[in-house]
Order: C-alpha cells, then structure tokens, then sequence
C-alpha cells in the first residue's frame, strides 16, 4: 500500500506560501507558510500533520491491541503534542507527547496499560518517527 501527498511553495522563506493535498482529497490545496508553522496564522503545517497521524495510528493501533487482549473501546481520545526544536544545525521534531483518555467497560488497568504500551511502540508512525514518544494513559471507569 502507499498513499501520496504533494506540497508546492513560491517565494521565500518568511513572505513564501504554500499549500498541500493529498491522495484522498481530504487536504486539498490547503494553506501552509512560515506563520502557519512558527505564529498562529490560518492553515496547517508539517508538525500539525505529523501530530494528526500520529494520534490516529496510534489509537487505531490501540483498538487493535485492546481486541487482541478482550477489550472493547467504548472510547478512546488521543491528542499528540509535537515538539518542534531549534538545534545545532536547523530546527528538529524532539519529541511527541500521546495523552490518552479510554473509556472501556470493565477493563483491567494491567491489560490496558500492557496495550497502550504496545500500541505506542508498534504504531507505524511511531516506528517512522526519530523523537522520544512519551505518554499519559488514563483509563475512566
């Protein structure tokens, strides 16, 4: 399987502008530039995306795993917080953060931890990514 995405820029860096879409057409020529990745301009940017797809593999990894172990979600809610980092030759993502909330009837805090963990080393993004991957998991009664 592969999935595609484009981007296209014109200008320069700080007055530059960009936009990307994707395979699906869900991003269709969408904004993206220098304010949009380093001030709170309109669009999306590259970390915004990275942070996207990581909290969806990984819950969708998590449902996978909770099925292995015979749990049903009745909800699972991922955020992913990307840290993007000034270092010795440019800027760097250093880490992403999972938090997680889990509603799942009945489960057992073990097993659920024992999946969580699982999914957030298992997940492809996660395997793609070269940043510490930290995580909150809560699981609500």
């Amino acid at each position: 399987m592969k999935r595609t995405a484009s981007a296209s820029w014109t200008g320069g860096l700080k007055d530059g502008k960009g936009t990307i879409s994707t395979q699906s057409g869900i991003l269709s020529n969408t904004q993206y530039g220098f304010n949009t990745r380093f001030e709170n301009g309109p669009g999306t940017n590259p970390e915004e995306l990275i942070a996207a797809a990581h909290a969806g593999c990984f819950t969708m990894a998590l449902s996978a795993q909770l099925g292995e172990a015979g749990m049903t979600a009745e909800n699972l809610a991922t955020t992913a917080a990307v840290t993007l980092d000034k270092v010795e030759g440019g800027f760097a993502i250093t880490a992403i953060h999972l938090d997680l909330v889990a509603k799942i009837p009945g489960a057992d805090q073990k097993a659920f931890d024992e999946a969580a963990n699982k999914a957030k080393a298992g997940c492809p993004v996660s395997k793609v990514l070269n940043a510490t991957i930290t995580m909150n998991a809560k699981l609500e009664a």
